[in-house]
């Protein structure tokens, strides 16, 4: 079982899983979407005996889930490095972030583009408050601005990611190590 914060982190893991050939139902992994960081030790306590869990995180929320590790009996999780000992990878900062670095920001915005969204992005753009702020901030905020819009472009960032452009916490997460160059 894959304990995740939400909807996106869920449907990037599917897909991540798709991009390598693999389907994470036929192999018998559930991807659980929390809700939020603030709910996974609830999760972790109504684990059922000898169900194998990991999980996907943002690196703002690693203390709930080294608190909620804690609370549900795995020992002492003291950083990052325990928390993947135990199965659970961070994303920096977060997983939108993560995305994007890996595609790139030319290539995250073909991907707005081809989701027909690429003048709505540049409305954002526009806006006063915008104005100060990073293309990668202004794709960052937009992401965030719809409901469903986070798991949308999870998938389709996924989808036009190379193999061997995988984040490494999805990959880790996955039990994939990092491509060999």
């Amino acid at each position: 079982m894959l304990l995740v914060e939400g909807a996106s982190d869920a449907a990037a893991l599917h897909g991540v899983a798709a991009l390598l050939g693999r389907s994470l139902p036929a192999e018998g992994v559930s991807v659980v979407a929390m809700g939020g960081a603030t709910n996974v030790a609830r999760h972790l306590l109504e684990l059922p005996d000898g169900v194998a869990v990991g999980g996907l995180y943002d690196a703002a929320e690693e203390r709930f889930f080294r608190g909620g590790l804690e609370r549900a009996g795995f020992g002492r999780v003291a950083d990052a490095a325990d928390l993947e000992a135990h199965g659970f990878f961070g994303c920096d900062p977060d997983l939108e972030g993560e995305l994007v670095r890996a595609l790139g920001l030319e290539q995250a915005l073909r991907v707005v583009a081809a989701q027909g969204e690429l003048s709505s992005f540049r409305v954002l753009q526009r806006q006063p408050a915008q104005r100060d702020r990073t293309v990668e901030q202004h794709l960052h905020r937009f992401l965030g601005t719809r409901s469903g819009r986070k798991a949308q472009y999870a998938a389709a960032l996924v989808a036009a990611l190379a193999v061997d452009a995988v984040p490494l916490p999805l990959l880790g997460v996955l039990g994939v190590g990092p491509p060999q160059l």
